[in-house]
């Protein structure tokens, strides 16, 4: 069979599943975190981690060969440079991401893409037999993961979007599906006066009421527990919905929307904050069809979200770029 121009050969390579699953199931083992402990042979990493060590090893030498591990004439295995991101303590913080026991197995999603884009409906639940929320709260190692997870990216998004907002402006910020509080604690280090409230789920609320409180924010910041489906405290000047509604298709949005022009009246602003490009578009492809398949939602760009605040009695004030977001401020229309 011929292929001249490689194209079968860079097809295969894009479509063969056992790279990334070689990397994700080495992230779930910590592989590289036993390495780094001395463990260096198959035999001795597979009754450290519970595995077959002939298995094991077959899979070393895979990642061997594709360049994420060195493996010497005896056996020992050692990280590349390629392969040092792995470690948990690694900088870049993806080894969580790859977990296929933790927040990570939302991407086994993709193994149900067909369901989705015949349905455009979730594939997550295809795999998994319930929804991606009910499924991350069912686990509270899980759904601890999956905050920590989100409070790293707010640390490399918070300071654009701390200076892309007079945030000061707003007296008192509710951060509604806030997390552990990330954000808001950043918000709240930046404006000595503003005061601030996480609405999350128990469990999140739980951990930003233990950041505040160790970042000597417990005066000026609380966390109720509660769903941004339900009616949300009022009266504050700005209701915060960061990386939120891109988790959701255009009706639960609408809902979300809802709630906060409900509790921010016609004195308040909702801050949706969202990956948007220069432009106005949804850049991210590869993230708007992980949401599909995770989800059944989508990213979106300025006149999506636009059409999603007219449906929820929002008008769009401002877009401010926010370094790799935008901060797209809405009113309650009148």
């Amino acid at each position: 069979m011929s292929d001249e121009g490689g194209s079968a050969a860079k097809l295969w390579s894009m479509a063969s599943l056992g790279t990334p699953m070689a990397v994700r199931v080495a992230a779930t083992l910590r592989i590289a975190d036993h390495l780094d402990a001395g463990r260096r042979t198959a035999p001795e990493l597979a009754e450290t981690v519970g595995a077959h060590p002939g298995a094991l090893d077959r899979l070393l030498r895979y990642l061997a060969v594709r360049g994420v591990l060195v493996r010497d004439d005896a056996g020992r295995y050692a990280l590349t440079p390629l392969g040092e991101p792995l470690r948990e303590d690694h900088p870049a913080g993806i080894r969580a991401w790859f977990d296929i026991e933790g927040a990570g197995r939302g991407e086994l999603s993709f193994v149900e893409l067909l369901h989705s884009v015949r349905t455009g409906e979730a594939a997550f639940p295809v795999r998994y037999g319930r929804e991606y929320w009910e499924d991350l709260t069912a686990e509270p190692g899980r759904a601890a993961s999956f905050n920590k997870l989100l409070g790293e990216d707010v640390a490399v998004r918070a300071p654009g979007v701390v200076a892309g907002f007079d945030w000061a402006a707003l007296g008192h910020v509710v951060d509604v599906g806030g997390g552990d509080g990330s954000l808001l604690a950043s918000l709240l280090a930046a404006n000595p006066a503003l005061r601030g409230t996480v609405v999350d789920l128990p469990d999140a609320a739980q951990a930003a009421k233990e950041r505040f409180a160790a970042s000597g924010l417990g005066e000026r910041a609380d966390a109720v527990a509660g769903s941004f489906f339900d009616p949300l405290p009022a009266g504050a000047g700005g209701y915060v919905l960061s990386l939120v509604l891109h988790d959701w298709d255009d009706e639960s949005a609408v809902a979300i929307l809802r709630r906060c022009a409900e509790a921010a009246g016609e004195g308040g602003s909702v801050l949706v904050i969202e990956s948007i490009g220069a432009t106005g578009d949804a850049p991210h492809t590869g993230m708007d069809l992980r949401m599909l398949c995770v989800y059944g939602a989508k990213e979106r760009g300025v006149a999506e979200f636009s059409a999603l605040a007219a449906a929820a009695g929002l008008d769009v004030a401002a877009v401010h770029p926010a370094g790799p977001s935008a901060i797209i401020e809405l009113t309650v229309a009148r």
